[in-house]
């Protein structure tokens, strides 16, 4: 188990992404856990998908004294300039990014915005944080993604595996954010942390993602098709498990030691993060349509058989995720905890209340 070093008690944290799925549960943590500590988050609030889940997401952190609000994009140099100079993090969670491999076969340009010529902004801000001999940023923990393994056939796929052949223009652009704060890391010394997220879920969350994309289809009396002939395996991570891991990690920054030349040996870590038990998909939709029932979603007698559909698998997606999540285990002690239907129950029952109700 490593040692924290870093105490967010009294602190200022940035949070991209702010009012997205993960970030706006991060803030939400911080603002819970930590006294005298500020959140300060962005969010370009784009209508990649329906822009009142993120308004409902925002409108629960602003009853936080201490959350700050900034609707701009982090492609935006000054702008981020500016955020860095008037608020000073000391830690920085780098969550904004457009989500979504499908999306990047045909809006490449949103991506490169946002993932590179975002993120490097935020890595020169976190550069420019020490001018001067500022403390500047003490650790800057970031989003990858377990789309970087592409078509890898080892599994659990580990931190140790090439991760060359990307097979959709977002993984590329996630495992170049990881190569870019290595280079930073390495460079000018900046503690960094990036997580490979395996497919998370839960209430308020990202209507692209298939189980809220298979529950509206379903309440609409659609059919849902389930690729690969229901054959895909997922490491499925219920939401609050995945903040509680990047909560760990942002309190241990990566040492900045010297080598053997007397130069900065880059202090930098990457780790996976999820759930490392995948579940095959149609048991994950069989799980979802019962708790969908439970919770009044879909009339209990509800034909499940004439609302689905198998096909073969899609450009861009791959058979299996299955993190190895013992690097992460060994050093922080971290291991989810929500069971899958337990998971989908919680789901479910917000579904009804937000969309139904």
């Amino acid at each position: 188990m490593v040692k924290y070093n870093i105490d967010l008690t009294g602190k200022t944290v940035l949070v991209t992404g702010a009012a997205g799925f993960i970030g706006s549960n991060l803030c939400k943590r911080l603002l819970a856990d930590y006294e005298d500590i500020t959140v300060v988050g962005i969010d370009n609030m784009n209508d990649y998908y329906d822009v009142r889940l993120k308004d409902e997401r925002l409108k629960e952190l602003s009853v936080h004294g201490d959350f700050v609000f900034i609707k701009g994009d982090i492609a935006d140099r000054k702008l981020i300039d500016c955020l860095f100079e008037e608020y000073r993090p000391q830690a920085v969670v780098n969550l904004a990014a457009q989500a979504g491999v499908r999306y990047s076969i045909t809006n490449p340009d949103a991506y490169i915005q946002s993932n590179l010529i975002g993120f490097y902004n935020i890595l020169e801000a976190c550069r420019h944080s020490y001018d001067h001999g500022q403390q500047g940023v003490e650790h800057l923990v970031y989003a990858s993604s377990s789309s970087v393994y592409g078509s890898n056939k080892k599994v659990p796929y580990s931190t140790d595996d090439k991760v060359d052949n990307p097979v959709s223009l977002y993984a590329a652009t996630k495992k170049s954010n990881e190569l870019m704060a290595h280079a930073y890391s390495k460079l000018y010394n900046i503690p960094s942390t990036g997580l490979r997220f395996f497919t998370v879920y839960g209430p308020a969350g990202r209507p692209d993602m298939a189980y809220f994309g298979f529950t509206d289809k379903l309440v609409k009396g659609d059919t849902i098709k389930i690729f690969n002939y229901g054959n895909c395996k997922r490491n499925f991570t219920y939401v609050d498990d995945i903040v509680e891991g990047i909560v760990r990690v942002m309190r241990h920054a990566p040492e900045r030691t010297n080598g053997e030349d007397g130069l900065p040996v880059p202090p930098y870590k990457v780790y996976n993060i999820g759930n490392n038990n995948p579940e095959n998909l149609l048991d994950f939709v069989t799980i979802l349509q019962e708790e969908l029932i439970r919770a009044g979603v879909l009339p209990t007698d509800y034909n499940f058989e004439a609302h689905k559909e198998l096909v073969p698998m899609q450009p861009g997606d791959v058979p299996v995720t299955y993190a190895d999540t013992s690097a992460l285990e060994d050093d922080f002690g971290y291991k989810p905890s929500t069971s899958l239907r337990d998971g989908l129950r919680r789901f479910a029952e917000w579904y009804k209340v937000f969309y139904m109700e």
